[in-house]
């Protein structure tokens, strides 16, 4: 109505806030809303921003695209899929912070271009070393080892596209007896925590163990990796370093001779595995939380921003939760 206040609540507001039952979209944004630093995640982005639109049209605030991007991430939607999903979606529209009585929701090809901003700029990896640095100083990563591991991210085999063609950065690999087609997600995860703080991206047919030096921090001193890793140590990469020289390699056994151990290597070789496991929860958020499973964009330099934004969302999603079980065995 003429005259009201904007922060007043509509009757929207009123309605939805007297449901019996809150859905587990709203409870994961408002865990993500709480979590996500956003002064800092919008500085990063400022300088690379426009501040005037074209002829004259003020451009999006840098947070709300900042978190409609977001939303597009985390719920693995087109362009035009997120801006309609927020018009359908009370949940999306609140944590977008959109009052339809003032604003409307910029458009499919105004996301584009934000996305195409973080793309070009390698933002994904500013947020990621960023929340690390945080993590860091707020004392939630152990220093000292890595967990190195990756998975793989099918990618459409289709030739029914403009290009008529497959993306000739994605390749075909075998896993047991199964082909796939698509790219690898390497990642360095902190031993103690499980929190990632390193992502690369290779095609599915590149060697998991090409990639263990560009996943290791300077102050590594160990590093744990499975039966795919094996000779990893004796990698002239890895060999040809000072400080990667002095790293004591804990690479999983080869199922083939577990069985053959002494008790005592097989209840080491199963401590090994308990600190590997970790790597598995990144991975399992990206792709049943987040349905990452297959790639969205074509190239790897896209996949690879994207991959960095997920996995840092995954770590505060994985850090929100712990939060939350604490405080509620607190109580």
């Amino acid at each position: 109505m003429p005259g009201s206040d904007a922060s007043q609540p509509s009757f929207a507001d009123v309605e939805y806030g007297n449901r019996r039952r809150r859905t587990r979209r709203d409870q994961f944004l408002e865990m993500m809303n709480e979590v996500i630093p956003w002064d800092e995640w919008t500085g990063l982005i400022v300088p690379f921003y426009p501040t005037t639109g074209r002829r004259g049209r003020q451009p999006v605030p840098v947070e709300t695209m900042l978190r409609m991007y977001l939303l597009q991430v985390w719920f693995s939607l087109s362009d035009e899929g997120t801006e309609d999903a927020i018009y359908d979606s009370y949940a999306f529209r609140t944590f977008l912070g959109l009052d339809f009585t003032t604003v409307q929701v910029p458009d499919a090809t105004t996301l584009l271009h934000f996305r195409h901003l973080i793309e070009e700029h390698d933002l994904g990896k500013a947020f990621l070393d960023a929340q690390t640095r945080f993590f860091a100083d707020q004392g939630w990563i152990m220093r000292g080892g890595t967990v190195v591991d990756a998975t793989i991210i099918a990618a459409p085999s289709s030739t029914k596209n403009a290009a008529g063609a497959r993306d000739p950065e994605m390749h075909q690999t075998q896993k047991g007896n199964q082909w796939y087609f698509g790219m690898k997600a390497h990642t360095g995860v902190d031993a103690g925590t499980g929190y990632v703080h390193t992502v690369t991206v290779t095609a599915a047919n590149e060697a998991d163990i090409l990639q263990a030096a560009n996943l290791m921090r300077p102050d590594d001193e160990v590093g744990y990796a499975d039966s795919g890793y094996q000779g990893v140590a004796k990698r002239p990469e890895i060999t040809g370093d000072e400080q990667l020289s002095q790293i004591q390699w804990r690479v999983a056994a080869r199922k083939g001779t577990l069985k053959q151990m002494h008790p005592h290597e097989q209840h080491l070789e199963s401590r090994k595995a308990s600190v590997r496991a970790k790597v598995e929860h990144p991975f399992l958020i990206v792709k049943r939380d987040f349905k990452f499973t297959k790639t969205r964009y074509r190239g790897l330099a896209k996949n690879h921003n994207l991959m960095q934004v997920l996995f840092t969302s995954a770590n505060l999603l994985m850090r929100a939760r712990a939060v939350a079980i604490t405080e509620a065995a607190g109580r």
